[in-house]
């Protein structure tokens, strides 16, 4: 897969590859203790599973190719480079590459004591192969 972003595409996200479908590399850009930025690169047709971060916000931006992000409840919303999504703690949402196309995002996630994830069920297969 070529890299869709000018940032580096780094290693398989081996570690978390089980909550996710289909293939994404991760990139740890900075890290201080206080924040966290990573660029996440996804193979087409490649999302995370449904999730929520306990305790701590996460910010999206859209860098390369085309993506989604959807929050429980709410339609999914299509991202661009150049597109920013905030995902409030506590809130169940997943994000991830189009069907056909790669997508990067730099996620920015605060260092907070306690935060956690929690990884939950896959996203519907059939909701998902819908978006175009």
């Amino acid at each position: 897969m070529d890299n869709p972003s000018m940032f580096p595409m780094g290693a398989p996200n081996d570690a978390y590859a089980q909550y996710f479908t289909g293939q994404s590399h991760l990139a740890p850009l900075a890290g201080d203790g206080q924040v966290n930025v990573a660029n996440v690169t996804f193979e087409p047709g490649c999302i995370n599973h449904w999730h929520i971060h306990h305790g701590v916000c996460q910010i999206l931006l859209g860098v390369g190719g085309r993506g989604y992000y959807q929050i429980e409840g709410q339609e999914p919303v299509e991202l661009k480079p150049g597109d920013v999504a905030y995902i409030p703690p506590e809130t169940k949402h997943w994000h991830g590459a189009a069907p056909t196309e790669a997508f990067a995002h730099v996620a920015v996630m605060p260092v907070v004591e306690g935060a956690s994830n929690e990884w939950l069920e896959p996203v519907d297969d059939d909701a998902y192969r819908a978006l175009k």
